[in-house]
């Protein structure tokens, strides 16, 4: 379904962007296997053969007028927003993108220079590989998702007279030619939520098995996935359902009943799947992701079942769960979400995690959205742009399975603009502490990093690693003084606890947790004057 997004679109102006070809290998990928993904049966599976589970989230705004992520208008430094999605388990990174965003010329607005200064004067384009780049660091994935035509809106072809199947087609390939080689970027989710439209028997809208070129999306899958696979044939081919498989809406007035039938969600209906799939040039690249959305988006008629929710498994099962169950192709559930303003769409969140399965062998899936300003889902996170949505995430945590990567690279000085402040002499201050590891109860140890990852006049970002010694831990709290009067305005990834000059910091549930050598990070933002010297030591306890 459209959902409506809220804030921080802005006009484009023109900009030069070009299409290069960029070669690269992430970092070490336990948590999502390593080199280049494929199937085997309803798995998902990496080079070694070894099953891989997709949990992520999806951060959309290149899909906007903005024409890259939202949220980088925010004091939330794109890499920490980033680090705290690896540091929450979520695995795999969902991008949704228009073609406006890959046109040349095209421009990316509203970001925060203050915040992101790496960023500024970068094409759509550049961001996105930054993001590929750093992502891959974390251990994760990426799955691009070409999720409207234009930036005006979603639509039920995956064409327009503006922009023809040929450019969608030459788009895509050029796309999977410039990640050619770097095996962070997995895959290519085809055309975000084909659906019906026009009234039955005058349908309009995307049909599948219909045999209409114009309108059969599941050809049209064919046709887009094979051309891709032809320049990558390492790449998955994500491929979502429709909402009315004869690409019409009911006409429940015309008395005649053969033209009326169940539709579902937009994107969510692969009821003909099964009949008529998907045939790909390359073996073992077909994974088909529906959506699922609550009553925060719409108040299908299955939630007023006398059953519910103990109906929704045989309504998961028909719409696309058969294919999994009968071990036809792999599922990635590549959008569901709900503001659980309601306590029907916290149950639905709760029986959906669990129908789609535990540990490796379950679907795979990418939640919507981490963005707080989805107008009918909201996000994980909360309008700062840096606070958990602890009530969402604590139904989502159990399936998560974390990326393994490397530890996050100490950042470089922003870029402050001369006119607005001279930068801090990078010999005034080292910007990173020691650390001291005091002893703790059973010989388990831990030590704390602390670094200025951002600076600017009048506030910083800062960045503490705590990493787990040769033992295995169950919690672990950190403190330390500021030498100059400091003061943290917000953090995330902990709980803050200060008094003057001191500052403790202690575990959330999911990130107390770390095996031997293990890390993760919690991040702040602070004020400061005069000067911004780091604490002279930063000691972690463990539990």
């Amino acid at each position: 379904m459209y959902r409506r997004i809220i804030g921080g679109l802005a006009t484009a102006a023109a900009m030069a962007a070009t299409v290069l070809v960029v070669t690269g290998t992430p970092a070490n990928a336990a948590g999502t296997g390593t080199g280049y993904l494929h199937t085997s049966g309803n798995k998902i599976v990496d080079s070694t053969g070894a099953t891989v589970r997709l949990t992520g989230i999806n951060w959309f705004g290149m899909e906007t007028d903005n024409k890259t992520f939202h949220g980088l208008w925010a004091n939330n430094p794109w890499r920490s927003q980033i680090d705290l999605m690896a540091n929450l388990g979520y695995n795999t990174l969902r991008v949704p993108f228009s073609d406006d965003a890959l046109k040349p010329g095209a421009q990316a607005t509203s970001v925060n220079t203050a915040s992101n200064p790496d960023l500024i004067g970068l094409s759509p384009l550049q961001i996105l590989d930054k993001v590929v780049d750093y992502a891959g660091q974390k251990g994760m994935r990426i799955i691009l998702d070409r999720h409207r035509p234009t930036s005006a809106g979603q639509t039920a072809l995956w064409y327009t007279s503006g922009v023809p199947e040929s450019t969608w087609i030459t788009n895509w390939k050029s796309l999977a030619q410039h990640y050619a080689g770097n095996p962070t970027v997995i895959g290519a989710d085809l055309h975000n939520e084909p659906h019906a439209d026009g009234t039955n028997p005058n349908a309009t809208g995307s049909c599948w098995g219909c045999g209409d070129q114009s309108r059969d999306w599941r050809l049209a899958a064919e046709r887009a996935g094979n051309a891709i696979l032809s320049v990558q044939p390492n790449w998955l081919i994500f491929v979502e359902g429709v909402s009315c498989p004869s690409g019409g809406l009911s006409n429940i007035w015309d008395n005649d009943t053969s033209n009326d039938e169940d539709c579902g969600w937009w994107g969510g209906n692969l009821t003909k799947a099964g009949q008529f799939p998907v045939r790909l040039n390359v073996a073992n690249r077909l994974v088909y992701s529906p959506h699922e959305y609550a009553t925060s988006v719409f108040h299908q008629n299955w939630f007023d079942d006398p059953n519910y929710p103990a109906n929704m498994p045989a309504i998961w099962d028909k719409y696309w769960g058969y294919l999994y169950k009968q071990n036809i192709a792999p599922i990635m559930v590549g959008e569901f979400g709900t503001t659980l303003a309601s306590n029907i769409d916290k149950v639905w969140l709760q029986e959906l995690m669990k129908y789609m399965g535990t540990g490796v062998n379950g679907m795979s899936f990418t939640y919507w959205s981490w963005n707080p300003n989805s107008g009918d889902t909201g996000g994980i996170l909360k309008d700062d742009w840096a606070t958990v949505d602890q009530a969402k995430q604590s139904i989502i945590s159990p399936y998560l399975i974390p990326p393994v990567g490397d530890n996050p690279p100490v950042s470089p000085s922003p870029r402050v603009s001369p006119s607005v402040s001279p930068p801090v002499s990078p010999s005034a201050s080292p910007s990173v502490s020691p650390s001291v590891s005091p002893s703790s109860p059973g010989g388990k140890t831990c030590t704390a990093t602390y670094k200025v990852a951002n600076q600017y006049p009048g506030g910083f970002q800062g960045e503490v690693t705590v990493k787990a010694g040769s033992s295995a831990i169950s919690g672990w709290t950190v403190k330390w003084a500021f030498p100059n009067g400091q003061s943290i305005s917000q953090l995330w990834n902990g709980t803050l606890s200060a008094s003057g000059a001191n500052v403790t910091v202690t575990n959330l549930s999911y990130n107390g947790a770390l095996g031997a050598g293990a890390s993760t990070m919690f991040g702040f933002n602070g004020g400061w004057s005069g000067s911004n010297g780091v604490p002279s030591s930063v000691s972690c306890t463990a539990s």
